[in-house]
């Protein structure tokens, strides 16, 4: 049930998270996000919740006003996001609304895949902030 609320929040997160860029990232873009969902990633495996919560999009703190709401959330909804073996990132596209996505692969610490699929959203100042993620385990890693 809590997986089910998480992945309806992110999308929900998705629906509301303005489009800042209908056309393809450039490179430098492309490693900014990278970099952003990467230190998410890093600041989840060393349990730096505040660090974690800053790569959040505005609209991601207005339903998780604080560190340790965000922070249970990711944990109970998004286990491989918090702790996992590995990631690899895919290929970055736009999605259905005109939102900049990045796919990462996941391997989880029980050995199962996933696809998480974050949304970006370029703020003001130029630097890209996490706006939801679709996390969906991959065919044939199931139990």
């Amino acid at each position: 049930m809590i997986r089910i609320l998480a992945v309806v929040l992110s999308l929900v997160f998705a629906s509301l998270s303005p489009s800042f860029a209908a056309e393809p990232l450039s490179d430098q873009d492309k490693a900014a996000v990278i970099d952003v969902i990467t230190g998410q990633l890093q600041a989840f495996a060393t349990d730096q919740g505040d660090k974690a919560y800053s790569y959040a999009a505005p609209i991601v703190k207005l339903s998780f006003p604080d560190v340790d709401t965000f922070m249970r959330m990711v944990q109970k909804g998004y286990p491989p996001v918090y702790r996992n073996q590995a990631y690899e990132f895919g290929e970055s596209f736009t999605d259905n609304l005109g939102r900049p996505a990045q796919r990462v692969i996941i391997t989880a610490v029980d050995g199962k895949r996933y696809e998480a699929v974050y949304t970006m959203e370029q703020q003001a100042d130029g630097n890209w902030k996490i706006s939801g993620c679709i996390l969906l385990m991959l065919p044939g890693t199931e139990v």
